[in-house]
């Protein structure tokens, strides 16, 4: 038994051995070699891709002095230089040293590890950029407005944080799979923990999501007055799982991203222009010739307030007055402006009618009282029968 020991480690791959120090003392003999024979073509190589190098350096330092010509709202010559400042001296490097590489002629193994450490600094580089130009993408998006809230802070260091391990999870996989990795196992795992979690905390994404769509989409603002079902609240705070607002009743409401984005949402914050309609009824008593003028004193009286008029008119016979309406439309965002308008329509309405002599109706009724025979009994004295001296 021990004489076949040797025999068996004999017919064990040659892979599987350690490197010998006669191997390591015959690969300096050939780079040795490499470098006395090919010295002139090393040198122009080396030469080379340093001028590569400084041209790679020059075009970034161009490209990031862009960074500086942008204003608030970031626009996409800022984000190139920012981009372009993310570039890294390992990835210069490696490019240079991957153009040139060819020209030196060089050993197997030299060549396989340039081009391994370029496979990497590319990978690694393209990670960077996408990340620093996605980033850059959601800011602009976000600063459109100067909205520099609690939430939009919150909401960016989220982003940032699934944008980062996103994007290097998928370099760290392309460099595995370009090592000769088999990387198929490891994304069907990474796909069904993504799966997982994400049932697992469906509710909490959907309010995340909701929440990010808020900030970025901007159906309302931190601030403005909204309308959802029957409530009409102001909103004090939105925050990356429920928005909190103030009725008009003074009540604090609590309610989550999600459920508050599923409701049709009223912002009153951009009206500006509110149409009100006011009707009016007169007494039946009204001359119709001070009934057809009605619509002309509406009209004078709401241009005289400095309101928009729309229209005016007589609308129908109403069970006790002659009813009119009048639209005209306020001008401008303030809301309590608009309603001090109404208000002086309304009274400007009121003193036209005075002075016109026309009177308002108010609801009325009349009873009349009949025999049993139908003839109509007066309550009080017959006009006609005090005449004829009954």
């Amino acid at each position: 038994m021990p004489a076949t020991q040797p025999a068996n480690q004999a017919q064990a791959p040659a892979e599987d051995l350690p490197i010998q120090p006669h191997e390591l003392k015959g690969l300096a003999d050939s780079a040795m070699d490499w470098i006395v024979s090919n010295g002139v073509q090393i040198a122009i190589a080396v030469a080379a891709g340093c001028a590569i190098y400084l041209v790679l350096t020059l075009v970034k330092r161009s490209l990031a002095r862009l960074r500086a010509r942008g204003g608030a709202p970031i626009d996409f010559t800022t984000l190139i230089g920012r981009t372009a400042a993310r570039t890294t001296h390992f990835f210069m490097t490696m490019v240079a040293a991957r153009l040139v590489v060819g020209y030196a002629d060089p050993p197997a193994l030299v060549f396989k590890t340039i081009t391994f450490l370029f496979t990497v600094a590319t990978v690694w580089q393209g990670a960077l950029w996408a990340r620093e130009f996605i980033l850059g993408l959601i800011e602009r998006r976000a600063s459109h407005e100067g909205d520099r809230s609690e939430a939009l802070v919150n909401a960016m260091g989220l982003i940032r944080v699934l944008v980062t391990f996103a994007l290097f999870a998928i370099a760290a996989i392309m460099m595995l799979d370009n090592l000769g990795v088999n990387v198929t196992g490891l994304v069907a795992g990474l796909g069904i923990g993504g799966i997982a979690i994400g049932l697992a905390a469906q509710g909490i994404f959907s309010d995340l999501f909701a929440a990010l769509s808020i900030i970025f989409d901007r159906p309302f603002r931190q601030g403005d007055t909204i309308q959802y079902d029957q409530t009409t609240a102001t909103v004090e705070h939105i925050g990356l799982k429920s928005t909190r607002l103030r009725s008009v009743d003074g009540e604090a409401k609590v309610i989550s991203n999600a459920n508050l984005l599923q409701k049709e949402i009223t912002n009153y914050r951009d009206i500006s222009r509110r149409r009100y309609a006011m009707p009016i009824g007169v007494i039946y008593q009204t001359p119709p010739e001070k009934a057809e003028r009605i619509p002309e004193i509406l009209r004078e009286a709401v241009e005289g307030c400095g309101a928009e008029f729309q229209r005016a008119g007589f609308r129908g016979f109403g069970p006790s007055s002659l009813d009119f309406d009048v639209f005209f439309i306020a001008n401008g965002h303030d809301a309590d402006a608009a309603i001090a308008l109404r208000h002086k329509v309304g009274i400007a309405i009121l003193k036209r009618f005075i002075a016109e002599g026309l009177e308002f109706a108010y609801p009325t009724q009349t009873s009349f009282t009949a025999a049993p025979d139908g003839r109509m009994i007066y309550p009080f004295p017959c006009p006609e029968a005090e005449g004829k001296g009954v």
